[in-house]
């Protein structure tokens, strides 16, 4: 059973930066890439990023570009959400979750890829 955990969340102000991490019972023994999707009140999850953990490419959806920064240390077991220059409409649960696949494929922003979550952290951006 993989277990996955994500933290880091809270308050901040519009221009301001979080990081959240995610750690997973076991990250590179397995090789499956990892993402991080959000989630609004009364809105659809979303895919923020993907990143395969083997080679290091990260993609991103086109909301956060230039501003979030996903990395990984496996060493730790932990991939990161570099969060910059937040604003309001990031506001959301945030989850981590584990690819079915060892790379971030095409579609990888559609959630039923993913078999193992987080319990999730918001992310609160005041105006």
């Amino acid at each position: 059973q993989v277990q996955v955990m994500e933290s880091g969340g809270g308050l901040v102000q519009a221009g301001g930066s979080l990081r959240l991490s995610c750690t997973t019972s076991s990250l590179t023994s397995d090789g499956y890439a990892m993402a991080w999707f959000r989630q609004a009140p009364g809105k659809e999850r979303e895919g923020v990023s993907c990143i395969n953990l083997i080679t290091g490419s990260t993609y991103y959806a086109d909301s956060v570009k230039g501003r979030f920064t996903v990395s990984r240390d496996n060493a730790k077991n932990t991939q990161y959400l570099q969060m910059n220059s937040l604003r309001p409409e990031d506001t959301a649960m945030y989850y981590c979750a584990r690819q079915s696949l060892t790379y971030c494929p095409v579609s990888w922003s559609d959630r039923r890829q993913y078999k193992y979550w987080g319990q999730g952290t918001q992310v609160t951006v005041s105006s």
